[in-house]
């Protein structure tokens, strides 16, 4: 046995012990991890500027902020998350009590991604821990800085029987993958989830899907296109593009796209300057393959702003394409990175109509004015998100769960929303002694039928 199916071993043991169920426990848990976070904050910023080249500020309000909001959330909210909800029994179970009891799943795996490498293993985590989970962690190789940092915290915060971090190898992933975890929490391209969840089906263990898509941008002419270019570029070139839910590519209205673009090309340098590459707070690729596939991408379409890249420290201006087809190489992928195609239409029934035959993206940005529209495009366009007249901001928070649809995933986390991924609603009916309702019981007479029918109408 390897020490990896040890840790799992150890770890289901632990669970079984019932020492993760107390409200106390895990509350202390999450102080520990908070208190910890807090006292390394530079090492973890430092981390995240090695592997991705974020600013500190970058890395405060997409990663190391949004953990330390979480874990304040559910300190505050874990007590009322996990009570017993009563039910108001069915007359059937009169004069019983009901019940609904939330129960942590057991055992659980968390594999996080490259790209936000705090955020993305240590929220889910946070959730794992306040739904009274013990927790493996799969951290990207490609992260190697942040991959440290995060195992370093979680072994001064935690037992290995309790949290366990490891870095995501290929020998570990094929070990952990023929255990019989208890939830599965995957974040990653659809490609690689078909198969988390493929083997996730051989125990039986219920999966949770992050993936990505290609999120549309759409801008009608009723917008206001000099506020949409600002947040399109906020949205779509922070952490140098390599974000699951960046606008991969604007959908504008055919009159308005001159205007589009010079308002994009403003934004851009004013948010990163006309140097981009020189600029310290924009960000690089993660790694040589990765942007190489992106240097792919940039030579089949029309350059109208940017292009520029530079490949000893792997950085690529934001990049503007005009003339882009959806038939074009860059539209059959999602980019994940600082490429934006533009493209265009002549009436918002063509975009529907195309939005429906595309795979449903992890997002959906709308940039209008027309309220007819807000609503047409709610209720006829699928997507795991939507964000009106703004990008990216619409997962900020805890009041609001986040996930996919289709091929951008499946289930959803985020404060509440999260604590329900991780934990089991067990229905519970404690029936009473004193009464017993003998028209259950054969034999039936002729009334039987009548009565019941009478109360199930």
């Amino acid at each position: 046995m390897t020490d990896i199916q040890h840790i799992f071993q150890a770890q289901k043991h632990f669970f079984h012990t019932g020492k993760t169920l107390p409200i106390a426990f895990r509350v202390q848990a999450l102080k520990r991890l908070y208190r910890s976070i807090s006292r390394h904050q530079n090492e973890i910023t430092q981390a995240l500027y090695l592997d991705l080249g974020k600013s500190e500020v970058e890395s405060y309000i997409t990663e190391i902020g949004g953990v330390l909001s979480e874990i304040s959330y559910f300190i505050k909210h874990i007590k009322k998350f996990a009570a017993p909800k009563k039910v108001m029994p069915a007359w059937i179970q009169f004069p019983g009590k009901c019940f609904i009891e939330t129960m942590p799943y057991g055992v659980t795996w968390i594999i996080s991604p490259w790209n936000y490498p705090f955020l993305l293993s240590m929220q889910p985590l946070v959730t794992a821990i306040a739904a009274g989970n013990t927790a493996i962690c799969t951290t990207s190789p490609y992260a190697k800085h942040t991959h440290s940092i995060v195992r370093q915290l979680c072994l001064q915060c935690f037992p290995s029987k309790y949290v366990y971090v490891h870095m995501a190898t290929i020998s570990i992933l094929e070990t952990l993958s023929k255990q019989p975890f208890d939830h599965i929490f995957f974040t990653g391209s659809p490609t690689i989830g078909k198969t988390v969840m493929k083997n996730a089906a051989a125990h039986l263990t219920p999966v949770t899907l992050e993936l990505g898509g290609k999120s549309p941008c759409i801008v009608d002419e009723t917008a206001d296109i000099p506020l949409a270019a600002k947040r399109i570029v906020f949205g779509k070139f922070i952490n140098c593009g390599q974000t699951c839910i960046a606008p991969d590519y604007v959908y504008c209205h055919r009159s308005i796209k001159k205007q589009l673009i010079q308002a994009l090309k403003k934004a851009i340098e004013k948010q990163y300057g006309k140097h981009p590459l020189e600029n310290t707070q924009y960000g690089h690729i993660i790694h040589q393959k990765h942007f190489l596939r992106l240097q792919n991408l940039m030579q089949h379409n029309t350059i109208v702003y940017g292009g520029q890249s530079d490949a000893r420290d792997l950085k690529i201006a934001p990049t503007l394409f005009d003339d882009v087809s959806f038939s074009d190489p860059i539209m059959q992928e999602e980019i994940f990175g600082p490429l934006l195609p533009i493209l265009t239409f002549e009436t918002m029934d063509e975009v529907i109509s195309k939005m429906q035959a595309l795979p449903a993206p992890l997002a959906l940005y709308l940039f209008t004015n027309d309220t007819t529209r807000i609503q047409t495009i709610l209720q006829k366009c699928q997507s795991g998100g939507v964000c009106i007249n703004d990008t990216i901001l619409h997962i900020a928070g805890n009041r609001m769960g986040f996930g996919g649809v289709g091929n951008s995933g499946m289930g959803a986390y985020h404060g509440k929303v999260g604590f329900d991924t991780f934990s089991h609603k067990k229905s519970v009916l404690q029936q009473s002694n004193h009464f017993d309702l003998p028209l259950r019981y054969p034999p039936y007479s002729p009334t039987t039928k009548k009565i019941f029918s009478f109360f199930f109408s």
